[in-house]
């Protein structure tokens, strides 16, 4: 279900965490990776205006690898954006996680050490279905402790088609 938006607060814009915000845009059969801003990686509201903001005629899809800790997917549709987060539980330390669960009306559990087990996504896990990666692998992936965000983004781009545009813009 698509979703709106939410307003971060104002002493979040500005700041920045380690990782990477980027666009997979797919026009005309090709895909094409370009940097979002950093303020992408804080503000999940930055995200989405910059996503909408390219103006593609194909789908175009947000990878936000948040400080080496967990993943964000975002997809603008008419009428909001799709979301996903690889780990629920980062919304205790990070705004941007907070904010997804915000829009998905998500509330944590609270009992606090309910969270320290193993992360768990949230979210449209189908929102890459179309491009050939099923919610039933995205939920697998998203769970791989072995694996860092920016390696599971990695995963995600070369099954969607995006890998080696992604791994030419982030340098991997």
């Amino acid at each position: 279900m698509p979703v709106q938006s939410v307003e971060a607060p104002t002493q979040v814009k500005g700041s920045s965490l380690p990782g990477y915000a980027v666009a997979a845009i797919r026009e005309e059969g090709r895909w094409r990776c370009v940097r979002l801003e950093p303020d992408a990686l804080v503000d999940l509201d930055a995200a989405i205006t910059e996503l909408r903001g390219l103006r593609s005629t194909g789908a175009v899809v947000g990878l936000l690898d948040v400080d080496d800790e967990f993943f964000v997917l975002l997809r603008p549709v008419p009428g909001g954006v799709t979301l996903m987060v690889s780990d629920a539980a980062a919304a205790l330390d990070y705004d941007v996680a907070a904010d997804v669960l915000d829009l998905l009306r998500i509330d944590l559990p609270p009992d606090e050490d309910a969270l320290d087990d193993d992360p768990w996504p949230e979210g449209d896990l189908a929102i890459l279905a179309d491009f050939g990666l099923p919610a039933e692998e995205l939920h697998i992936l998203a769970g791989e402790l072995e694996l860092y965000p920016d390696e599971q983004l990695a995963v995600i781009g070369r099954r969607c088609g995006f890998g080696d545009q992604l791994a030419a813009l982030v340098g991997r």
